[in-house]
């Protein structure tokens, strides 16, 4: 295996602000590292959970320009939640707004997870803009992955999937995505947030190899919880990347673009067969599976790969 590496020290922006994206949204964003560095961009996963703090550590900061923001309804972009406007489509669209904002001509995109589906997309719509991708947990927003999230992971976490199931009533239970959908629509406080709380708590519990109370903790953090459940409930209702949309199914045409895909071997939220499927439509692209790994970017094993990726990158 490779060369274990951790996270750099921690960092502040040194440039922030929100861009306005029609009457509805604004989008935050963040500038960190090296002003006059090799521009990258970190993409959150949900889609909602929202960018914190520590995303910035997985890049050199003396040689990158860090750029990250949080995507239409998610972590500190307004309306926290929203989920009119807000597509796959009008992600990409935001990309490109913040990259001619910053005057960006080229940048790397790095997503993890649902970061790493909407990294896919706006590489198959800008594929000029990008110089490389690194991928991590892959998810391809397909109809049996969400399956799998929703009923699967009860064969590995029967526990964390009861109590996801069981917070509803049992007549509900034979279609979860659309019972958690209407309460977590509800305007009602008391209907939506614990509903958002359960779905999330869920999807943190199913989120590491072992047991990380640390990160089930964050998964029930108020403001993770409600973006991330109700974004992902209309995203997964409204938004699967079928058909004509596949990225496997287009994925030839950026096959030129340098790639590095990082999967955990264990990944219960974003299983294995997913980046396997893409490492064999994208051949040239470098595959590092992760022996002890589930699906979070913080299981040590994903975090240090991740970096020696951005590490790699450098040289190139």
């Amino acid at each position: 295996m490779s060369e274990r590496r951790d996270l750099f020290p921690p960092i502040e922006p040194y440039r922030t602000g929100y861009l306005r994206l029609d009457v509805r949204h604004a989008m935050y964003w963040e500038l960190s590292g090296n002003p006059r560095g090799r521009p990258v961009v970190f993409l959150h996963g949900g889609p909602g959970a929202g960018a914190a703090s520590v995303h910035r550590r997985f890049f050199d900061p003396k040689h990158w320009q860090i750029v990250i923001f949080d995507q239409r309804g998610a972590g500190r972009s307004t309306p926290l939640g929203e989920t009119s406007d807000n597509s796959p489509d009008h992600l990409v669209a935001d990309m490109e707004r913040l990259r001619t904002l910053l005057g960006i001509e080229k940048w790397v995109v790095f997503g993890g997870s649902w970061g790493a589906t909407l990294a896919l997309s706006y590489a198959l719509a800008r594929p000029e803009r990008c110089e490389a991708l690194v991928l991590r947990g892959v998810f391809l927003c397909t109809s049996e992955e969400i399956e799998w999230f929703l009923y699967g992971t009860r064969t590995v976490f029967p526990e964390a999937w009861r109590a996801f199931s069981e917070f509803l009533p049992e007549r509900e239970r034979s279609d979860l995505l659309a019972a958690y959908r209407r309460r977590l629509t509800d305007p009602n406080p008391q209907i939506h947030m614990p509903a958002a709380r359960a779905w999330s708590l869920y999807e943190g519990a199913c989120s590491t190899l072992l047991p990380n109370r640390e990160t089930v903790t964050a998964f029930g953090e108020e403001r993770l919880a409600f973006g991330l459940a109700r974004i992902e409930t209309h995203f997964f209702s409204e938004h699967r990347l079928e058909g004509e949309r596949t990225l496997l199914a287009r994925v030839g045409a950026i096959r030129h673009i340098p790639g590095i895909i990082v999967q955990g071997r264990y990944d219960m939220i974003c299983p294995i067969r997913s980046a396997d499927l893409l490492s064999r439509a994208w051949p040239e692209a470098e595959y590092v599976i992760v022996p002890d790994a589930g699906h979070s970017a913080m299981e040590p094993g994903i975090r240090s790969e991740l970096v020696l990726a951005t590490e790699r990158l450098k040289r190139r």
